[in-house]
């Protein structure tokens, strides 16, 4: 990949699948900013300091992305640290599911915030603050697309965040930037990890490929996506799940 001297933005990097990326990116000569919800600096610090331990560059930087004085915040900071944003990555997300009748206005309002909100407001500023040329890439989900009991607010968050990738994609496509969404399967992050031997050997017979998916796996996937070999991609909705979707 090409993508040494780059600047990235990714959203929810402290820990899981924005970690994996965070770190892809660095390893790859990006200069990255690791955005953490507030109550995470612990582990954002620890992202920080593994990626320079290796030799790459980033910095970690608290915010909300639900709030849109904190997202404005984090393109300001990225821009007096590394210069304009070539990259971001949309992860932060609230990943809680709940049967329908079971949701709550307060949880659908919750999740709705970190998930479509957050997304809208991190496109939006991207839209103008990025390089031309530049990438976006949002982490979506594979539920966002099947329909499967218990994930419906979820779900549907992450479905408004493809529909506005795909309109976006064509706002800014004059520019050269690219648009894409990655639709992640089951991963095993420390989620699925708490959710038992059970339900790990459920999503693995789901798959044709016979075993969940790292973070890595989806990382590799963004890391073609914001490289120069993908400048033909865009408005896409991209499964990364083993064929189980």
């Amino acid at each position: 990949m090409t993508l040494h001297g780059k600047v990235a933005l990714v959203t929810g990097a402290s820990r899981g699948i924005g970690r994996t990326i965070a770190e892809h990116l660095a390893r790859n000569g990006v200069s990255v900013v690791v955005n953490y919800y507030p109550t995470e600096w612990e582990d954002a610090e620890d992202t920080v300091r593994g990626i320079k331990q290796e030799g790459g560059t980033a910095i970690a930087v608290a915010g909300d992305v639900a709030d849109a004085a904190h997202v404005r915040s984090l393109f300001d900071i990225a821009d007096e640290q590394f210069g304009r944003p070539d990259i971001v990555v949309l992860n932060a997300a609230d990943v809680r599911h709940a049967a329908v009748v079971d949701t709550s206005e307060d949880l659908f309002d919750a999740i709705f915030a970190a998930n479509a909100r957050g997304a809208f407001l991190t496109l939006r500023e991207s839209a103008v603050r990025l390089r031309d040329g530049g990438r976006i890439v949002a982490i979506s989900a594979g539920l966002s697309i099947i329909p499967r009991e218990g994930t419906a607010v979820y779900a549907a968050s992450k479905a408004a965040v493809n529909h506005l990738v795909r309109v976006l994609a064509r706002e800014v496509g004059p520019r050269g930037i690219t648009v894409n969404s990655v639709l992640p399967g089951a991963v095993l992050t420390q989620a699925l990890q708490d959710a038992g031997p059970a339900v790990l050997e459920a999503e693995v017979a789901k798959t044709p490929l016979g075993r969940v998916g790292q973070p890595q796996d989806i990382a590799d996937v963004v890391g073609f996506l914001v490289s120069e070999q993908a400048g033909w991609v865009t408005g896409q909705l991209i499964g990364a799940g083993g064929g189980m979707f």
